[in-house]
C-alpha cells in the first residue's frame, strides 16, 4: 500500500516594503547662462520639477505617508497655495480625503490645482495665519493638520534634496534658498549637517514685504509682520518658524532681502535663459544668483553656488509681465 503525505506550508509573514517617496530626484544642473551673470560656476537644483511643481512635495509627502501609517483618516492643510496643492496630490496618491484652508490672497489658479487633485477648498481670511486657525478647528477625530513649513518631518523630507546632492559629490560654496516660513530653509540645514558639510553657508532671501527671517534676525527673537505686502504671496508667513531662527543663529545663514521688482525680472529672465516658470518666492533667490559675484554674500570669489530653484505652481507668465507692469 502506497502513503502520500500532504504537506502545508504557512510561510512566516513578510513585512511590506516601506512605500516608495512621492517625490522625484530632481535633476541638477550647471546654468551657463547664471555662471556668467554671477561671475562664479552656478548649478540648479530644480524643484519645480517636482510633480506638483514645487519643493513642498518632499517634506509633505513624508509627512503624509508617515501620518498615515500611524493612523491618519483625514489631513487637513493650511496653506498659501504650494503646500496645499502638494497636501491635495499626496492625498489622492494615498487615498485619504484633504481638506486645504487657504487666504483671499491665494491666487485662482492655485485654487483649481487643488480641486483638482479632489481635495475640499475653503477660504478664510488675508493671511496663512488666519486659514491657519480655521484649519486647526475642523482636525476632528482621524484628522492631521499637515503644517506647510513647521514639523519635523517636513525637514526631513526636505533634507533629501542636500542628500541627491551629495549622492553626486559635488559639494556647494553656497546654497541660495527663499525663505516664507522657513521650512526648506530648517530641511537644507539638517541635509547640510547630515551631510557633514556644517561649513557650507546658506543664503536666505526673502522679498521686501514678506521678509519674517531678516526682521527676526534683526530683533534677535520671532517677530509677527504687521501684513503681508509682497507680491510673493508663498513667502507670506508673518512669522518664520522658531526652528528656522534657532538654526540660523548655530549654521552660517546670511539673510538677503529684495524687492518685488529683482524677483518677478529674476523670474522672467529664467524664462528665458532656462525656459522654466517659476513665481516670485522662487525668483527672489534667482534674483541673487543674477547679481554680480562681488554682491554675493557668503560665498568666497570662485566657489560654487548651489540654486535651490523652489518653483511654484501659482504663476504664468502672463501673471509675471501683469506683476512687472505694477510693481517700482
Amino acid at each position: 500500500m502506497e502513503y502520500v503525505c500532504i504537506c502545508t506550508f504557512t510561510p512566516s509573514p513578510v513585512p511590506m516594503p516601506d512605500p516608495l517617496p512621492l517625490h522625484l530626484a530632481t535633476p541638477l544642473i550647471e546654468s551657463m547662462r547664471l555662471s556668467k551673470a554671477a561671475g562664479r560656476p552656478v548649478w540648479l537644483k530644480l524643484e519645480a520639477l517636482q510633480p506638483t511643481g514645487s519643493f513642498k512635495l518632499r517634506g509633505i509627502g513624508l509627512a503624509c505617508a508617515e501620518y498615515r501609517r500611524r493612523g491618519a483618516t483625514r489631513f487637513v492643510s493650511s496653506s498659501g497655495g504650494n503646500a496645499g496643492i502638494a497636501v491635495a496630490w499626496a492625498g489622492r496618491k494615498l487615498g485619504v480625503p484633504v481638506t486645504v484652508v487657504v487666504p483671499l490672497t491665494t491666487s485662482e489658479g492655485a485654487r483649481a490645482l487643488i480641486r483638482e487633485q479632489g481635495a475640499e477648498l475653503l477660504v478664510e481670511g488675508a493671511s496663512w495665519q488666519e486659514a491657519n486657525d480655521l484649519a486647526q478647528s475642523l482636525l476632528g477625530a482621524g484628522g492631521v493638520l499637515i503644517h506647510p513649513f513647521d514639523d519635523p518631518l517636513l525637514w526631513q523630507g526636505h533634507a533629501s534634496l542636500i542628500d541627491e546632492i551629495a549622492s553626486v559629490h559635488r559639494k556647494p560654496g553656497a546654497v541660495v534658498l527663499s525663505v516664507g516660513g522657513g521650512g526648506l530653509l530648517a530641511g537644507v540645514v539638517e541635509g547640510l549637517r547630515g551631510n557633514g558639510w556644517h561649513d557650507v553657508p546658506v543664503i536666505a532671501v526673502e522679498t521686501e514685504g514678506a521678509s519674517s527671517l531678516a526682521a527676526s534676525l534683526a530683533a534677535g527673537q520671532r517677530v509677527v509682520l504687521p501684513a503681508i505686502t509682497s507680491i510673493a504671496t508663498s513667502l507670506g508667513a508673518r512669522q518664520v518658524c522658531e526652528q528656522a531662527l534657532r538654526l540660523a543663529g548655530e549654521h552660517p545663514v546670511h539673510s538677503v532681502v529684495v524687492s518685488d521688482r529683482e524677483a518677478i525680472e529674476a523670474c522672467l529672465r529664467f524664462v528665458e535663459d532656462h525656459r522654466l516658470v517659476v513665481e516670485p518666492a522662487c525668483g527672489a533667490a534667482l534674483a541673487v544668483a543674477y547679481r554680480d559675484a562681488a554682491d554675493t554674500p557668503a560665498a568666497h570669489a570662485g566657489d560654487d553656488l548651489l540654486v535651490v530653484v523652489c518653483g511654484g505652481a501659482t504663476a504664468g507668465i502672463g501673471q509675471l509681465q501683469a506683476w512687472q507692469a505694477t510693481v517700482t
